[in-house]
């Protein structure tokens, strides 16, 4: 797949590193040009590149800013219809222990009336950054999971098949109003790694008795 990471912190970094291991073409972007660069730098087969229209050349793009950069940052590539999005931001209050949206809205559906041309799924939202770049293996038989919920089947698919080729379990979470779900997840997660001192290589799963 031809991917485009639209930022250069922790997971964007994480993203571009597990990426171009598991065989994909990936470029990457940011406001700060010098740290794309040396995220590319770092992992031989990425390119940094120019925001600019950087999503006419690609097919598919990882949104890996916050949740407040995330329309502008978006809107910086020029044309994204038909480009599958995948969102993984979490509306975070500024000591990442709270959301600022809820109940009736999430970050990723807000984002969708923003950019109503791209293809928006929600996935990755769940995972910190250091589980991403080590790999989706956490030892003793288990496997991260990665919650994918989107209202297009075909940006779904494409979430899944992503997240499958650099090895993650998925799980199909529905509709993307399912962020609404997801987000608070991912704000337990956080709050159990940071609040409760557990760190951050832990992620939640969901398992079924046999």
């Amino acid at each position: 797949m031809n991917i485009l990471v639209l930022g250069a912190g922790n997971m964007g970094a994480a993203f571009v590193k597990q990426l171009t291991r598991a065989g994909h073409q990936v470029s990457v972007t940011a406001r700060d040009g010098a740290k794309a660069q040396a995220v590319a730098a770092a992992n031989p087969g990425a390119t940094a590149v120019a925001s600019a229209n950087a999503a006419a050349a690609v097919d598919i793009v990882v949104l890996a800013t916050g949740y407040a950069d995330a329309v502008s940052a978006l809107q910086s590539l020029g044309d994204l219809s038909g480009k599958v999005v995948i969102d993984i931001t979490n509306p975070l209050t500024d000591d990442y222990m709270g959301l600022t949206l809820g109940h009736s809205t999430s970050a990723s559906e807000e984002i969708a009336k923003a950019v109503p041309a791209a293809l928006l799924v929600k996935a990755f939202n769940t995972v910190f950054a250091p589980v991403l770049a080590e790999g989706a293996d956490l030892g003793k038989g288990q496997t991260v999971t990665v919650f994918v919920a989107s209202d297009s089947e075909r940006a779904k698919q494409t979430a899944v098949s992503l997240a499958q080729s650099m090895g993650f379990a998925t799980i199909d979470a529905g509709g993307l109003k399912n962020a609404r779900y997801l987000e608070p997840l991912a704000g337990l997660n956080i709050y159990l790694g940071y609040g409760a001192g557990l760190g951050t290589s832990i992620a939640p799963t969901w398992i079924r008795k046999a």
